[in-house]
């Protein structure tokens, strides 16, 4: 296992702040078949409308998927669009209590308008916002503050997203990151897309993207390779800020980290079949955060964040990241040789991340030995019953044990190899006890599959799967093909 995976496992529930323009992403799709009639315009038809928290209630759900322990402080309207977001952050788990519901200005929202025609792709149409850029009135303001004094010692790190919406302007900004820092609380910004990062100064790290960082210092990086000038730009903003660190994400070159003190370095990402980069800024920024909380080194968190990211891009729309889906990505990046052969910790992970997102997990066992057309028929059958197939070994002690004198013919090790290189097998684990109950009871299958010609009640450990509710199914394989057959044969032929 990874030093990275090592330390991302041991991170507990790290308790984080989300400050900033909480917004309300709306969908609104259906048909555009025609134009209307009084104008040269397509009319849309709405089949459905979907609400899903956006900026800085977005940052606040990916935390949440992240295994954090997440409140959010900023403002919505006291309206109906206010009241739906507060909704939604209370059905992921996020404490709302903190926001202030204000009269003099609407909750955020952005509602794209997306069209089916001709039975093709659907399109998005255009964008309608609603939205304030004024800064907070000042009594507004001055509640936030008060609030952020009474809350702000139970929390590990202080996240702020900026979107430019007047939440966190200037003066309150400032205020933000002087209370933090007096209370020796981190505080990581993602900013605005704006020229003067100034109201920034004295945060403990900034992780603007490429454009924001260009647009930021008035420079424009080298498209062919942009890293040396990023190492620019992060030292730029670190040392102009005062911050420990600056982090610039750099899409598929992965980020440079500056840190106070040392030289910049590039943190390369696994290159990627980028679909849609929407949201990558606010899973960085709750990577981080999670990391920071977690204890993790700056690179360690730049790493935790690339791998994140890089997740989140392969997904359509702002999704968040599941910490077990990172735990197995970070699983797979693993130089390892023994491919599909895992360990009981790496394969715990495995199947956390599988279940995460609905797989049905297969389970069978046996020893394996001198695999034969019977064996690649029974494990492909026990493949097609669910999304993935956990083979157990018997170690050579319990082959031994049960086949008699002069087995096994091949090692544990050379069993697992050749099984390894099956299609149909996901992942292969060697257990040493006489029975599976106790890997029955680590995997915690979905579905346990047995060849044979015997009934369930026969199987050593059918009174364990049906107390853990497990699902049994028996699959016979081809007759008069056994390893015993086929050892006895080559001895005759011998």
């Amino acid at each position: 296992m990874s030093d990275l995976l090592t330390k991302v496992l041991q991170i507990q529930r790290p308790s984080i702040l989300v400050i900033g323009d909480l917004m309300l992403d709306e969908t609104v799709s259906g048909d555009a078949e025609r134009l209307s009639p009084d104008s040269p315009v397509p009319v849309l038809e709405v089949r459905s409308v979907q609400s899903r928290l956006g900026g800085a209630a977005n940052v606040a759900r990916c935390l949440v998927a992240m295994n954090a322990s997440v409140e959010c402080l900023g403002v919505v309207g006291n309206d109906k669009e206010g009241e739906l977001l507060i909704q939604l952050l209370a059905s992921e788990g996020i404490d709302s209590s903190n926001i202030l519901r204000v009269e003099d200005r609407p909750t955020t929202v952005k509602r794209s308008i997306v069209g089916l025609a001709q039975h093709r792709h659907p399109q998005k149409m255009f964008r309608v916002d609603h939205e304030s850029r004024e800064p907070l009135k000042s009594e507004h303001a001055e509640v936030l503050i008060s609030k952020l004094n009474e809350i702000i010692n139970k929390f590990d790190v202080v996240c702020i997203e900026d979107y430019g919406k007047g939440v966190v302007a200037e003066a309150i900004c400032v205020r933000i990151i002087e209370h933090c820092k007096d209370a020796g609380v981190e505080v990581i910004v993602d900013p605005a897309g704006i020229e003067d990062y100034s109201k920034y100064a004295g945060a403990t790290a900034i992780t603007p993207n490429r454009t924001e960082a260009e647009k930021a210092t008035g420079s424009r990086l080298d498209d062919a390779n942009p890293l040396e000038g990023a190492a620019t730009l992060a030292t730029t903003m670190c040392e102009s800020l005062h911050m420990h660190a600056a982090v610039v994400t750099l899409d598929r070159h992965g980020a440079v980290l500056k840190e106070n003190g040392q030289k910049a370095i590039h943190v390369p990402t696994r290159a990627r079949s980028v679909y849609d980069v929407t949201g990558a800024g606010d899973i960085v920024l709750a990577a981080i955060a999670v990391g920071r909380g977690g204890r993790l080194d700056w690179k360690e968190c730049v790493e935790l964040a690339n791998v994140a990211a890089g997740l989140e891009v392969e997904k359509f729309g702002a999704t968040p990241i599941p910490m077990s889906q990172i735990h197995k990505e970070l699983l797979s990046m693993q130089a390892d040789c023994n491919g599909k052969i895992r360990s009981s910790e790496d394969l715990a992970i495995e199947i956390a991340a599988a279940k995460e997102i609905g797989q049905r997990v297969v389970l069978t066992n046996g020893c394996f030995d001198v695999i034969h057309a019977g064996h690649v028929s029974y494990l492909r059958e026990a493949a097609k019953l669910g999304d993935i197939l956990i083979v157990g070994v018997n170690s050579d002690e319990q082959v031994a044990l049960q086949k008699g004198e002069g087995r096994p013919i091949y090692t544990a090790d050379e069993r697992m190899d050749i099984l390894a290189e099956l299609q149909c097998v996901s992942y292969i684990i060697q257990f040493e006890e006489p029975t599976a109950s106790e890997l029955i009871k680590s995997v915690c299958p979905d579905l346990y599959v047995k060849g044979g010609d015997y009934v369930p009640e026969e199987i050593n450990e059918y009174n364990l799967l049906k107390e853990l509710g497990i699902e049994i199914q028996l699959l016979s394989e081809r007759p008069g093909r056994s390893s015993t057959d086929v050892v006895s044969q080559l001895k005759e032929t011998r």
